[in-house]
């Protein structure tokens, strides 16, 4: 007997052009697709083509300087992420030794994420069990929260401006923000800094500081400081916002106990408001529906009673 269509579509469909595609998504280009899958572009738009046509839907939308994705495309974008997301786990879950923990953890993190109890726990982690191994990617916290959504990642670590649906978040830790201008700066060995002293001057910024944003406590601390209206710089990454205090694109926001190091080789100095110092919460994320393998069942177990034995006042930095 001969099967319904939407029956035979999985014994149809090539698995490889699913593959083809999120890349090309993500890439936002069939060239840029081509250079990250080591292909030639025909190679790539004739697979996108096969997609289409085993689909029966437009995918993408190609024209000069213009590419999107069509609703049919992001549906099974989302749906292909979330393959790959479980075949990338199959190693791990078929690594389970009967006698030694085997697996491997992929953490996707926020960048210059520095959290003592955390790194503690991958230390004891590591100490105990050998044979796992780990792999680290840094995004943006929303980049993060998709990438553990789409069962891409082991756990998460990231700002939140809200709750993401179908995810759990826990505070992993605590930070408070102040203002700081690099060696360069015109104040930077001055006796004493005012805030008469920095009003109108320029600052650099996070993508997150606006209004709703994960880090609006911020662009309320730069207004106290009478700074200029406009940003010079912009960076999503804190490393790149560091750089710019350092280069004097102007005077901007970093977490006090990152910035402690730098403060000492005399790279950076803070200016007011010194009090009322904005706090942001860094969060644990994970994907109550991943399949955890053994590895990763154990570590989120450390750091579960890590977490519940240290409470969230001794996992509050710079106070």
């Amino acid at each position: 007997m001969k099967l319904p269509k939407h029956h035979r579509f999985p014994w149809n469909l090539d698995w490889n052009l699913l593959r083809t595609f999120m890349v090309i998504a993500e890439q936002r280009g069939i060239s840029k697709a081509a250079d990250a899958l080591g292909l030639k572009q025909p190679t790539v738009s004739a697979a996108l083509k096969r997609l289409e046509e085993t689909t029966g839907k437009s995918l993408i939308v190609r024209k000069p300087n213009e590419f999107s994705v069509t609703p049919a495309g992001q549906a099974l974008y989302t749906e292909c992420a979330k393959i790959f997301g479980t075949v990338s786990q199959l190693p791990s879950l078929m690594d389970a030794g009967p006698d030694e923990l085997r697996g491997h953890l992929t953490i996707a993190t926020t960048s210059a994420v520095m959290c003592e109890h955390f790194d503690d726990v991958l230390s004891r982690f590591a100490r105990a069990y050998p044979r796992v191994t780990y792999g680290f990617s840094v995004h943006e916290s929303e980049g993060v929260a998709t990438m553990v959504a789409q069962n891409r990642a082991s756990l998460g670590i990231c700002l939140l401006a809200k709750q993401p649906p179908h995810l759990t978040a826990t505070i992993l830790y605590r930070e408070f923000f102040g203002l700081y201008c690099g060696a360069r700066h015109p104040l930077f060995r001055a006796k004493e800094i005012t805030l008469s002293d920095i009003q109108g001057a320029p600052f650099v910024a996070f993508q997150t500081e606006a209004e709703g944003g994960p880090l609006e406590a911020i662009s309320r601390l730069r207004a106290r400081a009478g700074l200029a209206n406009s940003w010079r710089g912009l960076s999503s990454s804190l490393t790149e916002i560091r750089r710019m205090i350092m280069a004097d694109f102007g005077i901007g926001a970093l977490p006090l106990h990152v910035a402690q190091e730098d403060e000492r080789a005399g790279r950076i100095r803070q200016v007011p408001p010194y009090d009322a110092l904005p706090m942001v919460n860094i969060y644990l994320i994970t994907n109550p529906a991943r399949r955890q393998s053994n590895a990763e069942a154990a570590f989120l177990s450390m750091l579960t009673d890590e977490l519940a034995r240290t409470g969230l006042d001794e996992r509050t930095y710079g106070a």
